[in-house]
């Protein structure tokens, strides 16, 4: 790789200067497989980016794209309408729990977040409750890089270069706690009254004043923090009392990535007011978000004036032909291939497998829940982060992908992972462990 031809693509979430010196390039996929630029077969342990769940190449979706684009490439979705749109809203809308059946596409999980706090605000402004303006995240919550999702979100590195960012926010506690959970298959026991901070919050600042809090089911980017027994009940019961909306962050749980269900909402049983979803809906092949919100929500902006728009707000590519047509061959592929409840079938073997390598060296938790998991390493003295980097960059270089945050390795496989495959996920990862300084 020739760094005077290559400097043009600044690269996100990335040591670009470091890439650079030792690149890792992947030319095609299929199936659980990308392809490297030197011809070796990597075995893809996180799903591309948490987003294809039904694998790489899958025929009815290419085809779907193919077709579409030759058809229809582009529609526009302001006083505008194309079929494509409203069937994936509707399949969307059919698949969420509960009723969560009014679907806002946008392009990305950053855009859903922004979407959903800007209609929790709007929310309840339209019903004359325009007090509500304050918004609830956690500590290492992660609802993308847009500032409103960065704002609500709790990774100090993702908000620390970005000055004040919105006001009006505050944040629950994060949920881990090692000192009582670590290496706990599933669901931690301890921790549910971690949730009750919430009333601390709302006490402080008066819950008059507070629109929305907004949690992901399972915190994925900031290394796999599955929520407590009975957290996020609480969490619902304590919004209801307030009258305050909750909003599930889902780019990553949904889609059948925890096993069982479409998403995280019905696994737990717990039915929030507004649902981001985006990565898995369209199986990663052309960008797609969306924001679904429940009766009550959508209604509430319903009572204008006919010919007035009801929510001013939008994005050129919302409802794009070609991303709709990949989002509803995903999810035709899904549902042929039963892939929601064949990744609830294979999680007790990837869970076994992944608890298999507690007791190696450096390995100080593991965490788990449905086809991901988290392997928390212990950092190097002033180098966080360094010894998970190695033990990713050797992991690709023996023909396994993996993500890392911080010291923790990250693992999301698609979800038609084999048996045989996640012996070579855990075992690769294993022999890397147990040698790495």
């Amino acid at each position: 790789m020739s760094q005077s031809n290559h400097d043009a693509f600044w690269m996100p979430f990335t040591a670009n200067r470091q890439f650079r010196k030792t690149p890792r390039m992947l030319v095609s996929a299929e199936g659980m497989y990308y392809t490297s630029d030197d011809g070796r077969k990597v075995l893809d342990g996180c799903a591309g980016l948490w987003c294809v769940n039904a694998g790489h190449a899958r025929p009815r979706i290419t085809e779907a794209v193919q077709k579409t684009i030759a058809t229809l490439d582009f529609a526009p979705t302001f006083q505008m309408g194309h079929p494509l749109s409203f069937e994936a809203a509707d399949r969307i809308a059919a698949l969420a729990p509960g009723d969560l059946n009014h679907v806002f596409f946008c392009n990305s999980g950053s855009e859903a977040a922004d979407t959903a706090l800007k209609i929790a605000i709007a929310y309840h402004r339209v019903r004359g409750d325009a007090s509500r303006t304050r918004l609830i995240g956690r500590e290492r919550g992660y609802h993308g890089v847009g500032f409103g999702g960065i704002s609500v979100g709790g990774i100090s590195g993702n908000r620390k270069l970005y000055g004040s960012l919105l006001t009006g926010v505050d944040h629950l506690p994060h949920t881990l706690d090692m000192e009582r959970n670590a290496f706990t298959k599933g669901l931690p026991a301890y921790g549910a009254e971690l949730a009750d901070n919430l009333e601390r919050i709302v006490a402080l600042h008066d819950p008059s004043t507070i629109a929305a809090v907004m949690v992901e089911p399972m915190a994925g980017s900031t290394g796999v923090l599955p929520p407590p027994v009975g957290y996020l009940k609480r969490l619902r019961e304590i919004c209801d009392k307030h009258g305050i909306l909750l909003i599930f962050d889902e780019v990553i749980t949904g889609f059948g990535r925890l096993g069982g269900t479409p998403f995280a909402a019905e696994k737990f049983g717990v039915l929030p007011d507004i649902l981001t979803c985006a990565k898995g809906v369209t199986n990663g092949t052309i960008p797609m978000g969306a924001a679904i919100a429940r009766e009550h929500v959508y209604a509430a902006f319903m009572n204008g004036p006919e010919a007035g728009i009801e929510l001013p707000h939008g994005y050129t590519y919302s409802g794009h032909p070609v991303a709709c047509a990949a989002s509803i061959a995903t999810l035709d592929t899904y549902a042929e291939e039963n892939l929601f409840e064949r990744a609830g079938d294979i999680a007790p073997y990837f869970e076994e497998a992944v608890h298999a390598l507690r007791g190696l060296p450096h390995v100080i938790d593991i965490r788990n829940v449905g086809l991901v998991a988290g392997i928390e390493l212990d950092s190097r003295p002033g180098a966080v982060g360094a010894r998970a980097y190695e033990v990713f960059d050797r992991a690709f270089r023996q023909g396994v992908l993996v993500r890392y945050t911080g010291d923790v390795v990250a693992v999301s496989p698609p979800l038609i992972i084999e048996k045989s495959q996640i012996d070579q996920l855990f075992g690769t990862l294993s022999d890397i462990i147990r040698t790495v300084e």
